[in-house]
């Protein structure tokens, strides 16, 4: 090495990026073009797929042509991979991808800021503290609240919960643990809630045992007189409530617990109310949703994803918190080497990350691109989309539809062979098995991509829509290609 030069085997010449870079773009665009008539997934076997990628191979001696070795990474990855972009994707809640958002992680990437200190990612942390708040704002929170973006829901759901813990059981829950107190904590839930809470409960030290599971009504709501019993019990038994979790949009069903009531009994009982919005919540901005999403303004904490449900690439979560100081309490340290002196957020001290991706970038961009009308608009057009499929699938002889929330509805497959006995034992187990190969046999073909949802015992196909290239076209053509792979399999059964 010259003592006036060097040249890592890492680094790229401004010409080699530009050649790179150029390329990938004009693989990507050529591949946003096709994507409409790619299979959703080439639906490969884990052997497969690793004989593709020679995964038994040991690290390379030798390095490799960068140029190349992008395009071919671009290309296993286009041949290879589910799409949740495609139109025809309903399987999980996995927004589309807007494409500024992936500029925003190229721009982001190469800066490469540590949005963990103010004085290491001034305009990064401004940037994340601004897109926090635009999310409060389009979903009605409000605005001066504290809050910031970590991977997902369960950790936006986890940051909610251990602010409720800190705020609850007092600052001595941080040092001397839950050992220390007088009463064992408990939190509240419905049975439809996703598990983030249980993994919640076990990270934080309360267990899973600290969680009381509360029935539904028909509606798969919370049942409010249920959490007042059980809520009076454990405190006739000397334990300690001290958490309510609310949903905005249950991943099943899109069912909404009723947040303006169950907010209202936690102030009366003193207990932090949460609520996961990780699907839902951000609709509380679309008009003619359930009124029971505005309640999601009285939480003490809310967790969003963007990935979920504002076309934002993983990873994307946000988490909300109405006082600022709450996260604080339950995350700020001060080690000695620590000397960021500045006024300036600082993000290390609100969250349990050091270290901190530029998660914002992308958000903060499609925000401006789309506006508060266009987020609303797309939002609300998946929702009219699920609709759409619903009445279809009400229609069809073939369908059972069973439910409709927000962006997702529930159906399953009835042929007319068993149409007749609905109801009985016999014909609703092999109506279970007969949806779940049909499950099977959707999610391997290519042509469309569903998941499950179980209610009532009965076994159910789900679809959700967060796709803004999704069309009614797209959803028009679900009931005649589900109906097409059911028969081949009533006939092969």
């Amino acid at each position: 090495m010259q003592p006036d030069k060097r040249r890592a085997a890492f680094e790229l010449s401004p010409e080699e990026f530009r050649q790179i870079g150029h390329g990938l773009v004009d693989q990507l665009a050529d591949f946003l073009e096709r994507l409409p008539s790619l299979p959703v997934t080439p639906g490969e076997s884990p052997a497969e797929v690793k004989q593709v990628i020679a995964s038994e191979r040991s690290l390379p001696e030798s390095g490799r042509d960068p140029l190349p070795l992008a395009r071919e990474a671009a290309e296993l990855l286009m041949a290879h991979s589910l799409f949740n972009g495609h139109p025809r994707f309903f399987g999980y809640v996995t927004s589309s991808p807007a494409p500024i958002g992936v500029f925003g992680d190229l721009i982001a990437a190469m800066i490469n800021s540590n949005v963990g200190a103010w004085n290491l990612a001034p305009a990064a942390t401004e940037i994340e503290a601004q897109t926090v708040r635009w999310i409060a704002e389009l979903m009605g929170y409000p605005a001066d609240c504290g809050g910031l973006l970590v991977s997902g829901g369960n950790m936006a759901n986890f940051v909610g919960f251990l602010a409720g813990r800190a705020a609850k059981a007092g600052q001595q829950v941080r040092t001397a643990g839950v050992r220390a107190l007088d009463k064992p904590l408990r939190c509240y839930c419905s049975a439809g809630t996703h598990t983030w809470i249980q993994k919640a409960a076990d990270m934080s030290g309360l267990g899973t045992d600290a969680i009381r599971w509360v029935a539904c009504d028909s509606r798969q709501r919370i049942d409010l007189e249920a959490l007042r019993a059980q809520v009076e019990r454990d405190r006739n038994d000397g334990e300690h409530p001290f958490l309510v979790a609310g949903t905005a949009g249950s991943v099943s069903t899109g069912a909404v617990d009723p947040l303006d009531e169950l907010a209202a009994y936690c102030r009366e009982e003193d207990l932090w109310f949460h609520v996961d919005g990780a699907y839902g919540g951000l609709a509380a901005a679309v008009p003619g949703t359930p009124a029971e999403l505005r309640g999601i303004a009285l939480a003490d904490s809310v967790a969003v994803d963007p990935h979920k449900w504002l076309y934002t690439a993983l990873e994307a979560g946000c988490v909300l918190v109405r006082s600022p100081q709450h996260l604080r309490d339950a995350f700020s340290y001060h080690p000695p080497y620590y000397s960021f002196d500045t006024e300036a957020i600082n993000y290390f001290d609100v969250g349990p990350q050091n270290s901190r991706g530029f998660r914002a970038l992308k958000i903060w961009l499609a925000f401006q691109q789309a506006g508060r009308a266009g987020c609303v608009q797309a939002m609300a057009d998946d929702i009219a989309l699920s609709e759409y499929a619903f009445r279809l699938f009400a229609e069809h002889p073939n369908f059972e539809a069973v439910t409709q929330g927000l962006s997702i509805c529930t159906f399953r497959y009835v042929p007319a062979a068993l149409r007749a006995g609905v109801g009985s034992e016999e014909t609703e187990a092999a109506l279970n098995r007969l949806n779940q190969e049909l499950l099977n046999r959707i999610e391997t073909s290519g042509e469309l991509f569903v998941s499950n949802a179980v209610m009532d015992g009965k076994f159910l196909l789900r679809m959700c829509i967060v796709n803004f290239r999704t069309s009614r076209k797209d959803i028009e053509a679900l009931p005649g290609l589900i109906a097409r792979m059911g028969a081949e399999l009533t006939v092969s059964i």
